[in-house]
């Protein structure tokens, strides 16, 4: 793998509760309108369980997740390709934390910032009162 091994942890608090944030992590109907510009392959199925592989693509670089362990509170995956390494996920109400890892020539701390930006905004949306 080309690149330098990189490492970032992000926690973060948002307005969401527990499910919330689960459903944002683990269906992909969902983290499809979040992860933008990053693209899934297709055939993904209502939610992410242990022992499925799937690709995503940014750009160019397209990255191999092999989903190792889901709960109620956490999601773990290796990653390879554009990325080696690990991805984890842990949530809970109102704050949810991130941990990267892994050999990339991409930045991955840039990404991991991002991604928990849009995360947080699309939460925030979601939670928005409707207007009548």
């Amino acid at each position: 793998m080309l690149g330098t091994l990189q490492q970032s942890h992000l926690r973060i608090e948002l307005d969401a509760t527990q499910a919330q944030i689960k459903a944002s992590l683990l269906q992909p109907g969902k983290f499809r309108q979040w992860l933008w510009p990053q693209r899934f392959a297709e055939g993904l199925p209502e939610e992410l369980h242990e022992g499925l592989v799937f690709n995503s693509y940014l750009g160019l670089v397209e990255v191999r997740h092999q989903v190792q362990q889901v709960t109620d509170h956490s999601l773990h995956m290796i990653l390879s390709g554009g990325i080696d390494g690990f991805h984890q996920w842990y949530w809970g109400d109102q704050w949810v934390q991130s941990r990267l890892e892994g050999v990339s020539a991409l930045p991955l701390n840039l990404g991991q910032t991002m991604t928990m930006w849009r995360l947080r905004q699309f939460l925030d949306h979601q939670n928005q009162p409707i207007a009548s």
